[in-house]
């Protein structure tokens, strides 16, 4: 101790008062950043507790959508839970991504406020995409921005009010995309860890929660909106120099605290974003309004007679359509996953095509209302509508002004009756999108309908997608959902048909509910396909008539060409299905879709056309009564494109549908004889049955032919005799009924050429065949085929 005081005493004193002092001062700057870093931690955690409170706010108020079950093929939303609760929207737009059980945010579409000045707001696109401001609008025909994605909505404190609405607006991201044409996963895959920058993009309103991202401030979104007039009745289009400006791209600035190589990473992600859920309106919805969010509406006793009346007018129950809003609301069907999907930015733009004859003024509009509220404006080229030469007045003059409100909306007139097959052709020559969309005009698309479809073109032009087409109640007017697994289907001959995936198929390719479903035929109503693509396929036979069997004819054309039809379940449009069909032919209806199916039947079923006129169509093979065109240019458009067989189609697309080329073969036994049908010599006679001896095999075909090879039993002559002849699908005398019915003639060979019953006979001797009257007894006129194939 001595010596440490005799050393302070001496020059080691100044030296350990500069030592004490510098640990004091780092003691001090060590406290006072501790105190500065506990201030940012509370800023920052206040700011959180405030945000949760909102939230949390929010969903005190937000009502649940149960998700209940429904037989096939459909079934009706049931509201009757929900009515009790104030604002409708809430329990009609389930949330893509919500569990059962979960609580979406309750929709504030019904307390919109009146102004002159709606509000658009532009797509928040996280991780490099950038947020929409507000943008005042002031055109003549004013529209209210709806959200219809509260789960996406999220709140920050002083930018989110009740009476703000917010709606996703596509901007594309700047910046370079990789792998452009590769499928996307989805969004719930593409979060990696803690400490790794967390990629979000989609249609989500407000900015991000704290500690998830960062955001990034642009420039003011475009403007939307509906101005100026457009041109009816043209091939000509007038473009609203306020549309036809570019978008402005995106500039990025980092805020103090902001990583720059964790924002350039984000800006450089490939330009993708979360399906849209958009439903503009020009005006606040009426909650209370008939038949509002898709749900059934009655009308009162005394108005049943004017239902009746006007029922006529389009097969459903147009009185109740007319007092149902043209742009009122639907449930929100889709898939939970479906909100979570990403789809690319730069989709290719569609023209929109419906064809009408004298189509029901409310579900017309209604129709395209639906279109223009619900599809993001960037990717809506254009909508054309293709009166195929409409009778009614409110068709002509009345429709032009109504559709003079929005510019992308154009009539074109036929100057006369061509049918739907002409009218799209005619349609889409017109066309200037990419993609070439056609829908019928009693329809209602749901939201987010659009893009699943064009992503599956941008991911492969020869993919052909339809929507889901959900069920509008052609007595109530009522949204009724489907089965899912449901895919687009033929029997024969040719009827098209709603079919259920195989089970099977389903567990081996591990399915979900979301999945593009691979679809034998389209219903043909609602698709869409690129413009070139449906160009080089020859678009539809020009030799099809009015209306039938064009669905078969794309659909294995699309297959057997090289292309892919499948069903989206992420796209959902409603239609109303008629129990008959309102409209005029030119000429007979049922010989009208019996020629095209003829037509079709001849130029894609190979040998498997005799199932088609098996099935009792025998009488189109009659030349000198029915016409079915020259079909020379489809012959060898299918040779041009090198397209694959009909077997092939069946055995690679449709496996699960039975086609068997005959409807009986092997040995015909008589039962009379015990003995089998031979040929020797080149005539027939009988002999002990021999499975070995081609002589002994015969075929029942769908056109009821008893053959072997080219040659069928026939009459001989004048005579009572029978021999082979050469086939001749046209000849009554070739053809024989057979196992046609369940009655006690069923094994016995009938002949159609005659018009009394007579059969094919065996003489006792086993010498000779005979035709007689039809004995239900006689053994020697029943026959029985070793094998028998049936549908």
């Amino acid at each position: 101790m001595m010596k440490i005081m005799k050393y302070m005493r001496g020059s080691g004193r100044v030296l350990a008062f500069v030592f004490i002092a510098s640990v004091v001062w780092l003691l001090l700057d060590m406290v006072a950043l501790r105190v500065s870093m506990n201030d940012d931690g509370s800023r920052l955690l206040k700011e959180r507790v405030i945000r949760e409170r909102e939230v949390s706010r929010q969903q005190s108020r937000a009502t649940q959508l149960g998700r209940r079950g429904f037989k096939y093929p459909v079934q009706r939303e049931d509201f009757a839970v929900t009515r009790a609760v104030k604002g409708p929207l809430g329990h009609v737009y389930r949330q893509g991504g919500q569990k059962q059980g979960q609580n979406s945010f309750h929709h504030r579409g019904d307390h919109l406020p009146k102004t002159d000045n709606p509000k658009y707001v532009a797509l928040e696109h996280k991780g490099g995409a950038p947020v929409g401001k507000v943008t005042p609008k002031q055109d003549p025909a004013k529209k209210k921005a709806v959200n219809l994605d509260p789960k996406g909505m999220k709140l920050e404190k002083g930018r989110v009010k009740d009476d703000s609405i917010k709606v996703a607006v596509p901007e594309v991201l700047p910046g370079v995309q990789e792998n452009k044409h590769a499928p996307l996963q989805n969004s719930d895959k593409l979060e990696k860890g803690k400490n790794e920058a967390e990629v979000k993009t989609g249609a989500e309103v407000g900015l991000l929660e704290a500690g998830k991202a960062h955001p990034v401030k642009t420039t003011k979104s475009p403007k939307m909106g509906v101005k100026g007039k457009d041109v009816v009745g043209k091939t000509e289009e007038k473009h609203d120099p306020k549309a036809a400006k570019e978008i402005p791209k995106p500039t990025i600035k980092l805020r103090a605290g902001d990583s720059k190589d964790n924002s350039l990473a984000a800006v450089r992600k490939p330009g993708v974003h979360k399906v849209l859920s958009l439903d503009l309106t020009d005006a606040p919805r009426d909650a209370n309004a008939v038949g509002q969010f898709g749900q059934a509406a009655l009308v009162a006793s005394n108005e049943d007679a004017e239902v009746r009346k006007r029922w006529d007018e389009g097969y459903f129950n147009v009185f109740l359509s007319d007092k149902i809003p043209v742009d009122r609301a639907v449930p929100d069907t889709r898939p939970d996953m479906c909100a979570k999907n990403l789809v690319h930015d730069d989709l290719p733009s569609t023209s929109v095509i419906f064809c009408f004859v004298d189509e029901v003024w409310s579900t017309l509009l209604r129709s395209v209302h639906s279109v223009l509220n619900r599809s993001p404006p960037h990717l809506l080229k254009e909508v054309i509508l293709v009166d195929d030469f409409s009778t009614k007045d409110y068709l002509k003059q009345q429709l032009d002004v109504y559709m003079s409100r929005f510019p992308k909306v154009k009539i074109v007139r036929l100057k006369e009756r061509q049918g739907l097959i002409r009218a799209r052709l005619a349609g889409a020559a017109l066309a200037k999108g990419e993609v070439l969309t056609f829908l019928d005009s009693h329809i209602e698309c749901n939201v987010g309908w659009l893009e699943p479809l064009l992503e599956r073109v941008y991911l492969d032009r020869k993919k052909v997608p339809c929507p889901v087409i959900e069920v509008v109640s052609d007595k109530d007017m009522s949204y009724m959902l489907v089965d899912n697994f449901q895919r687009g289907v033929f029997k024969w001959p040719l009827v098209f048909g709603w079919g259920a995936l195989p089970e099977e198929y389903i567990k081996k390719n591990n399915m979900t509910v979301s999945d593009p479903i691979r679809c034998p035929v389209m219903a043909g109503g609602l698709f869409s396909i690129d413009k070139k693509y449906f160009y080089e396929l020859g678009a539809y036979d020009p030799g099809l008539d009015v209306w039938g069997g064009e669905n078969m004819e794309i659909s294995f054309k699309i297959w057997m060409c090289g292309g892919e039809i499948e069903i989206i379940p992420c796209s959902r449009v409603g239609h109303i299905f008629r129990g008959e069909n309102p409209y005029k032919f030119p000429k007979d209806r049922q010989k009208t879709v019996e020629r095209n199916l003829a037509r079709v039947a001849e130029v894609w079923l190979d040998e498997y056309k005799d199932l088609f006129y098996g099935h009792g169509y025998q009488h189109l093979l009659n030349k000198k009564t029915v016409n079915i065109g020259n079909l020379t240019e489809q012959i060898e458009l299918r040779k041009r494109l090198k397209c694959k067989s009909f077997k092939w189609y069946l055995d690679n697309v449709y496996p699960d549908m039975k086609a068997p080329l005959v409807k009986a073969e092997g040995l015909v036994f008589n039962r009379g004889l015990r003995k089998c049908l031979t040929l020797q010599n080149g005539s027939l006679s009988f002999d002990k049955c021999d499975l070995s001896r081609q002589s002994q095999h015969f075929n029942y075909t769908w056109m009821r032919h008893v053959r072997q090879q080219d040659l069928c039993v026939a009459p001989h002559g004048k005579g009572s005799g029978f021999a082979l002849q050469l086939c001749d699908n046209a000849k009554p005398a070739h053809r024989w009924f057979h196992k046609s019915s369940n009655s006690a003639l069923a094994e016995h060979l009938i002949a159609e050429f005659v018009s009394s019953h007579m059969c094919l006979e065996a003489g006792p001797q086993g010498d000779a065949l005979h035709l007689n009257p039809c004995e239900t007894r006689n053994a020697f006129q029943k026959w029985q085929f070793t094998h028998y194939h049936t549908l």
